[in-house]
């Protein structure tokens, strides 16, 4: 199963603002399950996009910070401008599709 670049960025996102977060504040953060943030973060340890930092010395996951890699801070940027142009490109379609509406709804109004 491959990690959609969508889910990769919001994780690298997460992590970037609060390194300290869980795996279960991640996922409840992601609107996903406990599981499937779990894959998406060793899909990203895997890569080298972030390590795990034991800051207290403790057997327990919340005693770990996940932290940015400098290929993770170049890949959340490469990611953000994919993300952006394909959001563009979205919102353009979007704004044509809202005029042809709008032209239609005209036409059916001059008809009645």
């Amino acid at each position: 199963m491959l990690v959609p670049d969508s889910a990769i960025l919001r994780v690298l996102r997460l992590l970037e603002a609060s390194p300290a977060l869980t795996q279960r504040e991640m996922a409840r953060e992601m609107g996903v399950s406990l599981g499937k943030a779990n894959y998406c973060l060793r899909a990203l340890l895997n890569k080298g996009f972030v390590k795990a930092q034991n800051f207290r010395r403790s057997t327990h996951k919340r005693g770990y910070v996940y932290l940015l890699t400098p290929e993770g801070v170049a890949a959340k940027a490469a990611l953000t401008r994919d993300f952006l142009a394909l959001k563009l490109e979205e919102y353009d379609a979007l704004k044509i599709e809202i005029e042809r509406l709008k032209r239609e709804a005209e036409i059916e109004v001059q008809k009645t």
